[in-house]
């Protein structure tokens, strides 16, 4: 047994010695909402690192529907839902092992309708539904990078993987520092974005899913405060004519190569906006100490929706609405 295996989590290294043998040229990340905000920076990350594979992310039900010709028996197909009970992303798991694909599977329950449907599950921990406090090292972005990670290790013959669990073995101590270098940001912009009935979120490549489940998942799902995420660079094919100083706007500033076009963003909603309304997380103002420089980029996202779930909860405070109680229709009705 290799020393990378002993460190890797067993349901994850199972998974991993599952593909030996398997020819895969593809892999496909697939999930709904905010589980497949998460499959952004995973993808980013299998971009950087591999020449081997190819990959691309799909909401589930459109990966059925669509159903792309390269699925088949040389592609992976990763999927994620946190209760592992989305309908979508089931139907999705069995779509992809009908064409031959092989499946894994990540959920919180490894009893889960998504762990059974899947020829590898995956657990996961999360503390945003359970409000129990987690290592981030067990959260569904760690897992996925491992994955990634290990996926690397296989078909291109590049073992980073040690780097990579030592950094996020020390990601819950940068996270919970990152919540003290914002904890003034947060306190200064809650009162000012409590009445805002638009709050865009922008940012660019690994922190992109970050930005589009804050807007989606918090600001709409739990806040009923509309919301679109913009991707940086294509802020300037459209987006920017709705900026003024009245308008809203959550900026993430990352540590990946894309960081210019972040840059970019910035520097112009700061020229023709409100400073009043712009609330800007700069990720060079972090600790992050124990972080590899390589995997920096790839942790800031997990440490800004962290952190961003805690101004959330400031909002809701303020607003007087509740967060996961308050939703109308998510879990509720039939639909």
């Amino acid at each position: 047994m290799n020393d990378w295996q002993t460190e890797l989590k067993a349901d994850i290294k199972a998974a991993l010695e599952g593909l030996a043998g398997r020819t895969i040229n593809h892999v496909f990340f697939v999930a709904c909402g905010g589980s497949l905000a998460v499959m952004h920076p995973a993808k980013y990350l299998l971009d950087r690192q591999s020449a081997a594979l190819t990959s691309d992310c799909y909401n589930s039900d459109e990966f059925v529907h669509r159903s792309p010709r390269a699925l088949g028996t040389n592609t992976l197909v990763v999927l994620c839902s946190m209760t592992g009970t989305t309908r979508e992303t089931l139907r999705a798991a069995e779509h992809a092992r009908a064409k031959g694909a092989t499946t894994i599977g990540l959920s919180q329950d490894l009893n889960s309708p998504l762990a059974t449907a899947v020829d590898h599950a995956v657990r996961f921990e999360a503390p945003y539904t359970t409000g129990v406090p987690i290592d981030a090292i067990d959260s569904n972005y760690s897992c996925l990078y491992q994955i990634v990670m290990g996926l690397v290790r296989i078909y291109d013959g590049i073992d980073k993987l040690r780097p990579l669990l030592a950094s996020l073995g020390n990601l819950q101590a940068a996270i919970d520092r990152a919540h003290l270098t914002y904890a003034g940001l947060f306190e200064q912009f809650a009162p000012r974005f409590k009445d805002e009935p638009v709050i865009y979120t922008v940012a660019s490549g690994a922190n992109y899913g970050a930005a589009y489940s804050y807007a989606i998942c918090v600001l709409m799902e739990m806040q009923w405060i509309n919301s679109q995420a913009i991707h940086a660079n294509e802020f300037f094919h459209g987006p920017f004519e709705v900026l003024d100083e009245d308008k809203a706007f959550i900026m993430m500033l990352g540590l990946d190569e894309t960081r210019p076009l972040e840059e970019r963003a910035k520097g112009f909603l700061e020229r023709f906006g409100s400073s009043e309304k712009i609330m800007v997380l700069d990720a060079r103002e972090l600790d992050l100490s124990g972080i590899d420089d390589e995997f920096k980029g790839n942790v800031v996202p997990l440490i800004f929706f962290d952190t961003l779930w805690k101004f959330a909860y400031k909002l809701a405070d303020l607003r007087q609405h509740a967060m996961l109680e308050g939703r109308r229709y998510m879990k509720k009705i039939n639909y």
